[in-house]
């Protein structure tokens, strides 16, 4: 296994041990893509996809990465991160290589400086504006040119855009464009009354309606829509499943779970018939006494940090790939549907002054851009 880094938190990124299963590089191989994963803890958006040497691993350093959204048809990266929403854009041509290896080159071409909204989950709508998660303010949001951010929908249990983390809303499913669902710890309207319902006062909301769709959760997280089904991670318990929608009569519809992963469930993406998982360990300090403790136990296992996949038939685990060392905790996952060994490059890249590209390289001889 190879891995090229680029960051500024090198001991991170030289500490940390990536290993995985046999079948990780055939899986990906298999599906025709490669898969991203972000971590606040520690600065970093990991792309992980495969050469003739195995996997391969690119770490670039970004500021606070948490939300992340890839669009195939265009080549478009969207990350939130720290206070800002950054677009990234795939500057390689069909055919051409970076540094002889990536076949997609993401640069970053847009920073939207939002300020620390505590950004979650984001999106891209069907005008190619980024839509995210404004925890911070409990609402979902998009960019703005003059604001720090624009606020397009909030609870129907939350009365004011105010700045208090009241519910925790963290995460987000689109369709065709649109938001459709949202995840909430809670339906906490006081600030920081979340933290006092993480057992099971979790919530998935109809972004159209406002109608609660799916309640007594714990501490649910990345929603998301795959063939027509809405998944979500319980992570409180350590559950991933789907959600069996209301028909109409009374109540809420019903969690249904599919698989229990060991860690706290963060990040969540799909490939045919297979979900990638993202685990973390949790921290303590802030999310002890949740039934993910008990479930441990019970298995006789311990929490561990990587991303897992799911065969959604079977709910077996056929694949895994695994971090140890310094990193604890990773936030969202992302497929890369058509790629083989993606990169990035970060906003702070020394590199990134001599990365110029432009139309008209269409109408000249391929050639590999700079180094980078």
């Amino acid at each position: 296994m190879s891995s090229a880094s680029e960051t500024t938190t090198p001991d991170v990124a030289q500490e940390t041990k990536f290993s995985a299963s046999g079948g990780f590089v055939s899986r990906l191989a298999a599906l025709g893509c490669a898969v991203g994963f972000t971590s606040y803890q520690s600065g970093l958006l990991y792309l992980a996809g495969r050469t003739d040497r195995g996997l391969h691993i690119h770490q670039s350093a970004m500021p606070r990465p948490m939300g992340l959204r890839y669009d195939a048809k265009d080549g478009r990266l969207v990350l939130s991160a720290g206070g800002q929403i950054l677009r990234f854009e795939n500057v390689l041509r069909p055919g051409e290589r970076a540094n002889q290896i990536f076949d997609a080159c993401f640069a970053p071409r847009i920073i939207h400086i939002t300020g620390r909204l505590e950004g979650h989950d984001v999106g891209i709508g069907a005008d190619g504006t980024p839509i995210f998660v404004n925890t911070r303010f409990n609402c979902l949001a998009t960019v703005d040119p003059r604001d720090s951010f624009r606020a397009i929908w909030q609870p129907p249990f939350i009365d004011v855009i105010i700045d208090e983390d009241r519910c925790h809303l963290n995460g987000l499913a689109m369709r065709e464009g649109q938001p459709a669902y949202a995840t909430a710890v809670s339906r906490s309207n006081t600030i920081d009354g979340w933290r006092d319902r993480r057992a099971d006062g979790g919530v998935v909301i109809d972004v159209a309606t406002g109608q609660i769709v799916c309640e007594g959760l714990s501490m649910p997280h990345s929603p998301r829509l795959h063939n027509g089904i809405l998944y979500v991670l319980n992570a409180g318990t350590g559950e991933f499943g789907r959600v069996a929608l209301p028909d109409g009569t009374d109540g809420p519809g019903q969690f249904e779970p599919i698989a229990f992963c060991p860690g706290f469930l963060r990040g969540l993406s799909f490939a045919g018939d297979f979900a990638f998982v993202g685990l973390s360990k949790p921290r303590y300090n802030r999310f002890e006494g949740l039934a993910l403790d008990d479930r441990l136990h019970a298995a006789d296992s311990e929490a561990w940090c990587g991303v897992q996949v799911i065969d959604l038939t079977s709910g077996a685990c056929l694949d895994w790939l695994r971090l140890d060392g310094p990193v604890a905790e990773i936030y969202d996952v992302e497929v890369f549907p058509g790629l083989t060994c993606p990169m990035a490059v970060s906003p702070n890249a020394p590199e990134l002054p001599n990365l110029i590209t432009h139309q008209d390289r269409a109408k000249a001889p391929p050639t590999e851009p700079s180094k980078i």
